[in-house]
Parts: C-alpha cells; sequence; structure tokens
C-alpha cells in the first residue's frame, strides 16, 4: 500500500497535459480567425461552434454534410516529418464531396488525436486545415483535440474532419437529368490526392526498398515531394461553372476511382463510356502503374490517374465547359459519354476509341 507520504498522481503522470492542451486552444483561436465568414458566431473554445445561417438567402435552404479522414496519407507526413499539408487534405476530401450536390460549404470541424500532444506539430496541422478552409471558402469553427497515451505510436496522430454546405432545394445536383448522349468532363487532379496510399507506400517502401528522400527521375521530385502533394480544392471551380452552365451530374474522383463514383451519379437507365488516351495521365501513376505491374482495372479502381472531378453536361455544353476551366487556368477534357442502357448490357462501363 502507498504511504501517505508518496507524491499524488496526475493525469500528466498518465500522458495527459491538459494545460498544454489549454495553451493549444489558445492557439488554435489565432489560427481559425484566419478563415472568416459570415455567419460565424463566437471563437473556438466553447462547447460547440456557432454559425447563423442566413435563410433569406434561400428559397428552401438544404443542408448537406460529409465527414472524412486523410488515410494512410499521413504515414507520408510522418516519415517527412512534415505536417502543414495533412489538414489540406482533410479539408478537401470532405468538402469536395459537398460541392458535388452543388452545396457552398459554410463551416469546418476537425478531429486531431495524438498519443500526446506535440503543440508544434498540432499546430502546424492547424495551419493545414485553415488554408484548406480558405481554399473552400468556409471556417473552421470548432474541433477536438485529444491526448491518447498508448493508442497510438510516438509522433503519430489520426485527423479526421467534418463539413456542412447549403443548396436551395431546387438546385440541388442529383443527376436526374442525366440522359443519354451528355458529356463526361474531367478536371485535372493535384496527383494521388488520399486515395490507395496503402497499396502506394507498398510499392515504393516494400517492393521497390526506396526511402522518402529518393529522387525518382520520372517524377522529377523525390518522392516524399510527390506523395505529400495536397488534394486539389474545387469549391471555386465549380461554383463559377454551376452558376452559368447545365451541369446535371457532378463526381468526386475518390476511392473506387473514376468508374464506381460516376455510378453513383448517373441514373441506373443509363451507362458510361470513357474514351482512351483522352486525358493527361500524371507520371506518378505512370510510374506505379509499371513498378506495381498493376493492372488497368486495378488502376482505374485505386486511383484517381489524374481526374479529381468529374462534371457530366449536356454534349452542347462541354466545349464551353472546357473552355471555362481554361480561362480559370484549370486543365479539363471530354473523356466520356452517357448512353442509354440496354437490357443485354452485361456491365455498365466500356472504354472506346476517342
Amino acid at each position: 500500500m502507498p504511504s501517505s507520504q508518496d507524491s499524488s498522481s496526475t493525469y500528466a503522470d498518465a500522458g495527459v497535459d491538459i494545460d498544454k492542451a489549454n495553451d493549444f486552444v489558445k492557439a488554435i483561436k489565432k489560427i481559425a480567425a484566419r478563415t472568416p465568414r459570415t455567419g460565424v458566431l463566437g471563437e473556438i473554445g466553447g462547447f460547440g461552434g456557432l454559425f447563423s445561417l442566413n435563410t433569406a438567402e434561400y428559397k428552401n435552404p438544404v443542408l448537406v454534410s460529409s465527414t472524412d479522414g486523410v488515410g494512410t496519407k499521413l504515414k507520408i507526413a510522418f516519415m517527412m516529418n512534415k505536417h502543414d499539408t495533412v489538414g489540406i487534405d482533410l479539408v478537401a476530401m470532405c468538402v469536395n464531396d459537398v460541392i458535388v450536390q452543388g452545396a457552398k460549404p459554410l463551416f469546418f470541424l476537425d478531429y486531431l488525436s495524438m498519443g500526446s500532444l506535440n503543440v508544434g506539430v498540432a499546430e502546424k496541422i492547424v495551419e493545414g486545415i485553415a488554408e484548406g478552409c480558405r481554399q473552400a471558402q468556409c471556417s473552421l469553427i470548432a474541433g477536438e483535440t485529444a491526448e491518447m497515451p498508448d493508442i497510438y505510436n510516438e509522433n503519430e496522430y489520426d485527423l479526421a474532419g467534418f463539413t456542412v454546405g447549403v443548396v436551395d432545394n431546387d438546385k440541388i445536383v442529383d443527376g436526374s437529368e442525366i440522359r443519354g448522349g451528355h458529356k463526361l468532363v474531367g478536371l485535372s487532379s493535384s496527383g494521388l490526392h488520399s486515395n490507395g496510399y496503402s497499396l502506394v507506400r507498398k510499392i515504393c517502401f516494400k517492393d521497390l526498398k526506396l526511402k522518402i528522400d529518393s529522387h525518382v527521375p520520372e517524377l522529377g521530385k523525390t518522392l516524399g515531394e510527390e506523395l505529400l502533394t495536397p488534394t486539389r480544392i474545387y469549391t471555386e471551380i465549380v461554383k463559377r461553372l454551376i452558376k452559368d452552365l447545365p451541369i446535371h451530374g457532378l463526381a468526386h474522383i475518390t476511392g473506387g476511382g473514376i468508374v464506381e463514383n460516376l455510378l453513383r451519379v448517373i441514373p441506373t437507365a443509363c451507362n458510361l463510356v470513357l474514351y482512351r488516351n483522352s486525358w493527361e495521365v500524371p507520371p506518378i501513376f505512370k510510374f506505379l502503374r509499371d513498378a506495381g505491374r498493376i493492372s488497368e482495372e486495378e488502376m482505374m479502381r485505386t486511383f484517381n490517374n489524374g481526374i479529381g472531378m468529374i462534371a457530366i453536361v449536356p454534349e452542347n455544353t462541354a466545349q464551353e465547359l472546357i473552355e471555362r476551366t481554361s480561362g480559370m487556368n484549370e486543365k479539363a477534357w471530354i473523356i466520356g459519354e452517357v448512353i442509354r442502357r440496354s437490357k443485354s448490357d452485361k456491365t455498365r462501363f466500356q472504354w472506346a476509341p476517342q
């Protein structure tokens, strides 16, 4: 039995430092202040984030929400000891799922969990989240930082995020107007985004025995620099396009690749045709395909292959959409079309020459 002279135990002795966490909250308040948006009430530090929705702007406002994480791309951040971009990935994976339904992102919340709070690393992460919110035109209004000793390895952490957007009911992009003859216009990705990293790490580090700082001639940069490239956020480009053009469907190309994410959008009475060699495939995908001897089917199911977002539009709109994106210094291509589905069709997807 411990004697009365023994010192008492504290939460900090167990690995959770409340004082350090309180100091971190003060730092977050300053970072979050860089993401202002009309409707935000109060500041970070309360029990919940407050946002006042101006319903006068909408006839029948509908809230659209999404939650996601960064996945094993975090392992690359750990290996490089670089933590200021994964927050952009976190925001992107959430807001890109909201904007495909025509919604404008309003606010964002994050969840950061570490074994022991490293304030320097945590601030870098939140700075990345704030930058993602700036690009997405939404506000960081709340979050949670947890210390969980014995759950995570030293200097490792996990991230999750949640966002809410708003769209008028009669402006929801739901795919209901998609018909045979519609064109698929692909918007370029910035690279791998945040999908397929378990396979990427297997190929690069287990099979090829590469290091995170290995220079890869095919990529023109180090492996780590390529793999940590942030996910593109499409808020601004989609907002501009959807304002003036009849966009009947949008698909965020994440896990499952181009085909599976498109099939989530098009009506069951329709099938897909993709045009071979119709878009630029960034070198990282060719490198992984060859190094891992990955089949075409597996590549298409695992990675975005250079297409991060797809707009489904009437045929007479496709070229104008490409011209509009070019004016925004974005790359886009007509990569396929929607066709009517026949009862005899055994699959919902096929390749065709352009």
